[in-house]
């Protein structure tokens, strides 16, 4: 099994990534024009897009962050059928104050009615002054010529202040453009995650001077909100279920209406008196959010989206085909376009992408899509060969830029490894009871070390129970029971007369997910039979009530952790093996040893007296369970002394 294990790795180290496609530099790629286009590996969003975009339906994402969401929400604006937009504006109303008037033209008459309003109100305003100031010259001349000077000047300033305070304010009648177009433009593309509720569905702005001839007028405090800014385009609205039900309410009326009035959003404002006639908000919907949102979303306003529209769900990875490889190569052109600052990748660099790409995914035969993520190691990369003076970005680049890009889960896991190194709290040489060195993943691309102690008890209730700390949620805490079972095959005992304590060292933030089941069975299984484990080995695996081991998620990143903190051996599921795309710097480091049953697990990792005992009874638990626990007394008892 090792050197099958070691021929596979080497093999796939030196496998031809682009596999006989010729390129030699992402310059020679053509970035199509259409964003449509640039999508990678989202087909079945792409032609939801294309036909949602066609008959103005709306839509709803979920997926991981980075999978290129926001990309097709804009692609959807450029695909819009093409039709004539319109400039939105706001009129005072003579009336009343507090209901603008909302009226709309076609694109770009806007800006030219209200300019027409400004020229108008300025000539009237300068005829104004111009008969005031004649007014002021004629008293004082009057005042010279008999002699009362001081008198004439008196009676001026007064004219003047009284005029100054009474003369109407022409501007006060000037309307507000709310929204403009430009004649032939694309339909708007508006970005509305996060926004409050004023900027998402309209505001008007507090007035401090209410009175006494300085206030504001009404219409000309009123703001547009996203929701009329995108008439005629599209609203894209991330994480949709961060909106207020409040927020979502309302968004559900604009998206059914077409139209939404315009208030004060805020209690305390003055705004909160002024209600707008109804404004256009014709927009396509798409909103987006991770698998959450749905639970976080108004049920109406989901309802809405499906029933008229479509829901789509975007996918993580896309197979590893050559096909695929070639679109991902294109995805460096497109991300090197697009920056602009950094030098085009040469045919290592790309190769050495791909592999990343591969790394990412954590599935066999698949290429990550969480592609801003990508993106982000494409640039960093391209920095260090800018500042380096390179004309191209190599594989070297790109080696050095995940070493200096890493996440922050990255740092974190770096830093645990060495915090209990010094704390004695990683074991990683000679033999342990009741020890095993686990295996976890943090965040979404780092692993960990995961020490795990087993002691057993005598029962202090009538029956024993399986007791595990460190903070487990719901699915570890099923995958303890689950290791009952397994106890009492490979131990031939009788556990009820015994308490097992299972504890999770160092889990401050909770233990998540199953894949500790073979750590935490082969921790009690030597705690139980007094046989050490050793501790240059660590494990990771999820366990069926048979024995079988089961595949898991995070195995590349977990096997690199055991190799940073000295581990020698790692113990992963054979249904994972494919999944292991582990650095070139860790090859040396660590062996890899892929099971498919925990008598494998047991055999590699337990260190008993009388190893051919041990074996056989391995053998022998694993292939007739009944018949050992029919004399389950007498065999432990053997057993143990061995």
């Amino acid at each position: 099994m090792e050197e099958s294990v070691s021929e596979i790795l080497e093999m796939k180290s030196e496998e031809d990534v682009l596999q006989g496609y010729d390129v030699s530099s992402s310059s020679e790629i053509t970035v199509p024009p259409r964003l449509i286009d640039q999508v990678i590996g989202q087909e079945n969003a792409v032609e939801v897009i294309k036909k949602a975009a066609t008959q103005r339906r709306h839509v709803m994402m979920i997926g991981n962050p980075g999978t290129g969401k926001s990309m097709l929400a804009k692609a959807m604006a450029e695909l819009l059928p093409k039709e004539e937009l319109k400039d939105i504006l706001v009129y005072p109303n003579l009336d009343d104050s507090n209901n603008p008037i909302i009226r709309t033209v076609a694109s770009g008459r806007g800006k030219q009615i209200v300019a027409a309003h400004k020229a108008e109100a300025g000539k009237r305003k300068q005829m104004r002054n111009t008969l005031i100031m004649l007014l002021i010259f004629g008293i004082i001349g009057y005042a010279l010529i008999s002699g009362q000077w001081l008198m004439g000047i008196i009676a001026a300033a007064f004219i003047f202040m009284a005029l100054q305070y009474s003369r109407p304010r022409e501007e006060a009648m000037i309307p507000k453009l709310l929204v403009s177009s430009e004649p032939n433009a694309v339909a708007p593309f508006i970005d509305g995650t996060g926004s409050h509720a004023g900027a998402l569905l309209g505001d008007v702005r507090h007035d401090p001077f209410q009175s006494g001839g300085l206030e504001t007028p009404a219409h000309d405090r009123v703001e547009a909100g996203a929701i009329h800014r995108s008439n005629g385009g599209v609203l894209f609205i991330d994480e949709i279920n961060t909106l207020t039900p409040h927020s979502q309410q309302n968004l559900l009326t604009a998206l059914q209406e077409g139209e939404f009035p315009i208030t004060g959003q805020s209690e305390r404002s003055s705004g909160a008196m002024v209600r707008t006639e109804p404004v256009p908000c014709r927009f396509i919907m798409v909103a987006a959010g991770n698998l959450d949102a749905v639970q976080g979303m108004h049920p109406a306003l989901r309802s809405r989206i499906r029933g008229y529209g479509y829901e789509v769900y975007m996918q993580d990875t896309m197979l590893d085909t050559p096909e695929n490889r070639v679109k991902f190569v294109r995805f460096i052109a497109q991300e090197v376009k697009n920056d602009g600052k950094i030098p085009h990748f040469d045919r290592s660099a790309i190769e050495e992408v791909i592999r990343e790409g591969q790394r990412r995914s954590n599935r066999k035969g698949h290429l990550t899509l969480k592609l801003r993520d990508m993106g982000g190691l494409i640039r960093v990369a391209g920095d260090i060969a800018r500042q380096e003076g390179a004309d191209m970005t190599t594989a070297e680049h790109v080696l050095k830029a995940k070493q200096s890009a890493r996440s922050i889960e990255q740092q974190i896991s770096d830093e645990y490894i060495t915090r209990i190194r010094d704390y004695d709290l990683s074991v990683v040489t000679g033999t342990q009871i009741g020890r095993v060195n686990g295996l976890a993943v943090m965040g979404s691309d780092s692993g960990s070390i995961l020490p795990i102690v087993a002691e057993v008890t005598p029962s202090q209730g009538a029956n024993g129970t399986v007791i595990a700390t460190g903070l487990l949620k719901e699915i570890a805490k099923e995958s303890i029971q689950n290791v009952s079972a397994i106890l009492k095959k490979f131990t031939g005992r009788d556990i009820r007369n015994m308490d097992v304590h299972v504890q999770f060292i160092g889990t401050y933030s909770g233990v998540e997910g199953d894949s500790a089941s073979i750590s935490v069975a082969t921790a009690v299984i030597s705690a139980i039979e007094g046989i050490p484990v050793k501790q240059d080995v660590a494990m990771t695996g999820s366990l069926s009530v048979r024995g079988d081991v089961l595949p898991i998620g995070g195995v590349t990143y977990k096997i690199e952790a055991a190799a940073k903190a000295g581990i020698k051996t790692v113990i992963i599921p054979k249904a994972n093996f494919g999944d292991v795309l582990i650095e070139d710097r860790y090859r040396t480091m660590v062996e890899i040893i892929p099971v498919e049953h925990i008598e494998e697990v047991l055999e590699v990792a337990l260190v008993p007296q009388n190893r051919e005992v041990f074996l056989n009874k391995l053998k022998k638990l694993a292939a007739e369970p009944a018949k050992v626990f029919e004399s389950s007394t007498g065999a432990a008892g053997s057993h143990s002394a061995a």
